[in-house]
This record gives C-alpha cells, structure tokens and sequence, in this order.
C-alpha cells in the first residue's frame, strides 16, 4: 500500500472516530428542527424513545451509545412545562451513559421574561431554569436572542449566545427600503433596536408603552418622527402580538410608509395570527425557533438550521464563532 493510500485510510478513520462522537438527539418539541440542524452538519439524529405511565409521567431513553461522545440535545424549552423537563431528563440519562461533552441546544429559551424581580415575592424563573440544567449536568449552553443578555450570567457553563441578526440584516438589505428606520415596540428593546440601526446606517424610533397587567397595555407613544419612513419593528419575540400589533398602527396614523418586524421568537399564542392579518403591518419576519402554529400571507419565517450547524462545526473544531455575529 503506497503512502497516499495509507494517508487516505488514516483520513477516513480519523473522519468517520470524529463523526461518532458526535451525536444529536432531540425533544419532541423541536424535532424538525433538530433534523435539519443535524443534516445541515452532516449528521442525522440519534434515535431516542419515551415510554409513558399510565398517570402521564415519561421517561426518556437513547436507544444508542453516547458513551465518550459530544452530544447535542436539541429542545426549545416553550409551554407546556414538560418539554423543559424533558430537557432535563434527556440531559440527565446522558450524564449517567458516560457522555463526554452535553451540550444543550435551546433556539429558544423559556422563562427568559422572569429574569429578575420586578415587584415583591416573585421567582426569577430563568435563574432557576440555569440552575436546573447546571444541576442535570449540562457542558455548555448554545442558545439564541435571550430576552435579557444578563441569563448568560446566571450559568456556570459556557454560553453560545446566537443572534438572529446575522439572518435578518441580509433580508432586511434586500428589501433596499428608501427611507429606513429601525424601531422599539418598548423601551427594553432600544438597545437592540440601536444595535441595527449602527449596522444599517439607520435612525432609532422608539415605542413607549404603559401597562394595565400582562400582555394588557394601556397607552402606547412614538418617540421620533416616522412620517414618509419604511418602519421595522425589531423584538426578540412575539407573543400575544399585542404590542407588535399597536405599535404598526400607531405608525402608519403616524404618517409612516410602511411598517414591517422582525421577531426571532415567534410564539403566537392565542389571537395573535388574528391579530396580525387585520394590523398595518406589511410583513412579520421570524425564524422557526418555535414550530408553527399556524400560516399567514403576513409571516415569512427564516429557517436558523444552517446557522447553528455552523456554530456546532466549528465549535467542535475549536474555531472562533465570532464570524457569526452581525450585530
């Protein structure tokens, strides 16, 4: 056997011991998802079974070795609660299975809105989630568009913190809007939304809003001039689509061009693809880090497959990510 063969065959074993210790499993919850983040890495995903009692209590189990491997559970933590628990069970059987590196991929992270007490005798819920994975024996967290970028704080691990920038400024470029300006929907996301305007060599006009309670607002103004202007809306997510849905209309009565938004976190509960349909809105820009509920000639969803593949490859590969972030 000549050298570049016994080159070759040394090149193919070392590729094929690295690609089996590497392994991505998934939570129900995020299932597509997962699988086209691990065909986008070259992979497929590893096969994990639940067996159910009778009173509605589950239990994970992988169905191969993950012994000495660097595994990746992918799981967007959304309501209900079991998925987060799930999570950390899946966590937990591969700490106990002798997995080398666990790592949670969480596109999107629950209980980011409780990151502090914002009035007396209330829990911080995204510390304790941090505290839950730490405690299941999670390696490293790799997560996109925290609520508040303090939560990476709160770990004791490693934290990728992914933004979906680095998918919506292209799209946003694209659109080649003559008179654009980037917005707030509330005082919290100014800084985000200054953060694109920088890159877009844009202005900033900002929402200010009053609240009665929860996804109840009272009052809304517009800081800043919007007549004549193409409008978007940035936030990290989406819910009741309340705000998103006040702020467009309060816009275009304004004066404003056009309004459109980007939102990474496309929750969408209860009346909200109602809501939007019937808003000024021209387009709502999110990603799939939550599956879809529904369909709407107003959403267009940006896959993030690619993007956290790439950030998994290299991290393997011990490369900086820092070619990943925009903004």
């Amino acid at each position: 056997m000549s050298y570049n063969q016994h080159f070759n065959k040394f090149a193919t074993l070392l590729t094929n011991s690295m690609s089996n210790h590497v392994k991505f499993f998934s939570g129900k919850a995020s299932e597509e998802l997962a699988k086209r983040i691990a065909h986008a890495y070259g992979s497929d995903l590893g096969n994990v079974s639940f067996s159910y009692f009778s009173d509605g209590e589950f239990q994970p189990s992988f169905e191969e070795t993950v012994r000495g491997a660097d595994v990746f559970i992918i799981q967007s933590t959304i309501p209900p609660s079991d998925n987060l628990f799930e999570l950390l069970l899946m966590i937990d059987a591969a700490k106990r299975a002798s997995a080398k590196n666990i790592i949670a991929v969480m596109p999107y992270f629950g209980h980011a809105r409780q990151d502090r007490k914002d009035k007396p005798r209330v829990p911080i819920g995204a510390k304790l989630v941090a505290n839950l994975l730490g405690a299941a024996g999670v390696n490293r967290i790799m997560t996109m568009d925290l609520h508040a970028d303090q939560i990476q704080g709160f770990f004791e691990v490693p934290v990728d913190h992914l933004y979906a920038s680095t998918l919506f400024i292209p799209y946003i470029q694209s659109l080649k809007l003559p008179n654009l300006i980037m917005a707030s929907p509330d005082m919290g996301g100014t800084k985000r939304a200054n953060a694109y305007a920088k890159h877009l060599g844009c202005e900033v006009v900002v929402c200010y809003k009053q609240r009665k309670k929860a996804n109840e607002i009272e009052n809304m103004f517009v800081i800043g001039d919007v007549e004549g202007k193409d409008i978007i809306l940035v936030d990290d997510m989406v819910d009741t689509a309340g705000t998103l849905v006040k702020a467009a209309d309060l816009m275009h009565e304004k004066g404003a061009n056009s309004v459109r938004a980007v939102c990474t976190h496309a929750i969408l509960s209860g009346s909200a693809y109602d809501k939007i349909e019937k808003s000024k809105l021209v387009e709502l820009i999110v990603t799939d880090t939550i599956p879809s509920k529904k369909t709407s000639s107003k959403v267009k969803v940006i896959g993030v497959a690619d993007l956290f593949a790439d950030v998994i490859n290299k991290l393997i590969n011990y490369e900086s990510i820092s070619s990943n972030f925009i903004c």
